[in-house]
């Protein structure tokens, strides 16, 4: 049947996803989602929500979540847009953007839809190196672009860039937009919104689908000051004026304001990922420090490949990239402490 695509779709390198498998008692550590549940405030919200009114359509300009998202950082709506997931979000600000004649900068090693969104649109992209040790440095960014785009902490490596690096480059980086995805930000870094007023070439993105437990229901968000909302809002009434249903615009405010079980949650996210990294370190892994609810772990003696595949036949997943640079490292998701405990278990029986 491909002799009816379009021509574009001949050249689209599609993303791939983290493996969903259907297996009974996985210890599933590979997509980076929350082992706690979501709010229960949320999970009421949206029951009470399944009822007549999901005949009507959402609200187009989802302003009760705004709103909500706007309270919690201290902004107004005018300087907040949704979308169903960050990914819907970063698709509207690589097209609202991104297209301009210099390329578009980002990391060699980040989050993988980047080179995905640039060949949908026919974005001109440069990479740029990060340091051996991983690290992102914020003057090798000082050339022509289009905008840049980074994640912070950046995936799959953990590694977070304080908030006076991005202003130094806020600073020095006027004529093009400065994008920060900021998908994990809750489990150790301070997020770069509390610069959204001061530099008016700042975009900052979120998920509620990491530290609030609600991947499966798809709201992200973008910060910024309204001139580049209002751009995102012309893309989004282009594609879909109804993005978020009715269902995650209501739990999505839910979520939002239950912030006790937000700051629960992610700091038993944190506790435990920082003694997972003491065991792998006496297991002999190597891993940079990790400011999300991930760990990204090498061991100098075995092959990553060889380690998952391992891992797999006993029961538990973890993320291998097959890429240069970082094909012997292993993405390992926080988990409870039962998940990670079965974890070191088995890393210490292979290799033993």
């Amino acid at each position: 049947m491909s002799r009816y695509w379009s021509p574009l779709v001949h050249r689209l390198s599609p993303y791939v996803p983290g493996e969903q498998p259907r297996l009974p008692n996985l210890v599933k550590l590979n997509t980076n989602e929350n082992p706690y549940g979501p709010s229960p405030r949320a999970l009421a919200a949206i029951g009470a929500a399944v009822n007549d009114g999901l005949r009507l359509y959402p609200d187009p300009t989802g302003m009760a979540l705004r709103q909500a998202v706007a309270d919690y950082y201290g902004l107004t709506p005018a300087q907040v847009f949704v979308g169903n997931g960050s990914d819907e979000v970063l698709a509207h600000v690589f097209l609202g953007l991104f297209q301009h004649p210099a390329p578009l900068l980002f990391p060699d090693i980040t989050y993988s839809f980047y080179p995905v969104y640039c060949g949908l649109y026919g974005i001109d992209y440069r990479t740029v190196p990060l340091t051996d040790d991983f690290e992102l440095r914020v003057a090798d960014y000082l050339q022509p672009n289009a905008g840049i785009i980074f994640a912070n902490p950046n995936a799959p490596t953990g590694r977070l860039l304080p908030l006076s690096e991005i202003e130094w480059l806020l600073q020095r980086n006027t004529d093009s937009v400065v994008v920060v995805d900021e998908a994990y930000v809750d489990f150790g870094g301070a997020s770069a919104v509390v610069l959204v007023d001061r530099y008016p070439n700042l975009l900052v993105v979120q998920t509620l689908s990491k530290s609030r437990s609600l991947a499966g229901l798809r709201v992200g968000f973008a910060l910024g000051q309204p001139e580049l909302i209002q751009a995102l809002e012309r893309v989004k009434d282009s594609f879909n004026s109804y993005p978020l249903d009715r269902l995650a615009l209501i739990g999505g405010v839910a979520a939002m304001e239950d912030r006790t079980h937000f700051e629960h949650t992610r700091r038993a996210v944190m506790e435990s990922r920082d003694a997972l990294c003491r065991e792998l370190e006496q297991l002999g892994f190597r891993m940079p420090p990790s400011a999300a609810n991930f760990i990204f772990a090498t061991h100098p003696q075995r092959d990553a490949a060889e380690l998952a595949a391992a891992l797999r036949a006993r029961g538990i997943i973890v993320r291998h990239f097959r890429l240069p640079r970082i094909d012997q490292h292993l993405r390992i998701t926080i988990g409870t402490p039962e998940q990670n405990a079965a974890l070191v278990a088995a890393l210490r029986e292979i290799l033993a």
